[in-house]
């Protein structure tokens, strides 16, 4: 949300300051709202077609966001831009701790298999964003970083396709 917040505030056509200020602000709540819709789809999605195939989805989705942000200027796109991240953003977070646990040994000590996962969350948070920063930087564009962070969700939809599902325990 923070790089959408700087792309609203750098890339889009606001008439004033105040505009800018109110249109940010009403962008937050609509990512923040539609993420609860999104993680309700996304959760029954990945029941009538399983977590990998609704994550490959999920994916597919927001490289679809990352182009089509490329291409939005006005306040009315960003906002359906918003809505679109909200609906995604809601529903891959949830998903994705879901997917990861399933995929987790029979043991007791689940904390250090979720504090794992935590700090590889945060540690993608802030290569991705340093990434973002970089290639906005040398290329002078905060568009051209929408694309080069959708590569990162194709990558995640090539390392998806590649999961096998898990082998039923013996008891």
């Amino acid at each position: 949300m923070l790089i959408a917040t700087y792309f609203g505030e750098e890339e889009i056509q606001w008439g004033s300051d105040s505009e800018r200020t109110t249109g940010l602000i009403i962008s937050i709540l609509v990512i923040q709202i539609v993420a609860i819709v999104g993680a309700t789809a996304t959760a029954r999605a990945s029941k009538a077609f399983g977590n990998i195939k609704t994550l490959i989805v999920v994916n597919l989705l927001w490289v679809c966001i990352c182009v089509y942000t490329y291409f939005v200027i006005t306040p009315n796109d960003f906002y359906f831009t918003a809505g679109c991240v909200g609906l995604v953003m809601g529903g891959i977070q949830a998903l994705s701790r879901s997917t990861y646990s399933k995929f987790l040994p029979e043991t007791t000590d689940t904390a250090s298999f979720f504090s794992f996962y935590d700090v590889s969350e945060k540690i993608g948070i802030v290569i991705g964003t340093l990434l973002f920063g970089i290639v906005a930087q040398l290329t002078g564009s905060l568009r051209n970083a929408t694309i080069f962070l959708g590569l990162f969700f194709l990558m995640g939809i090539v390392l998806l396709t590649r999961v096998h599902k898990k082998a039923p325990t013996q008891k």
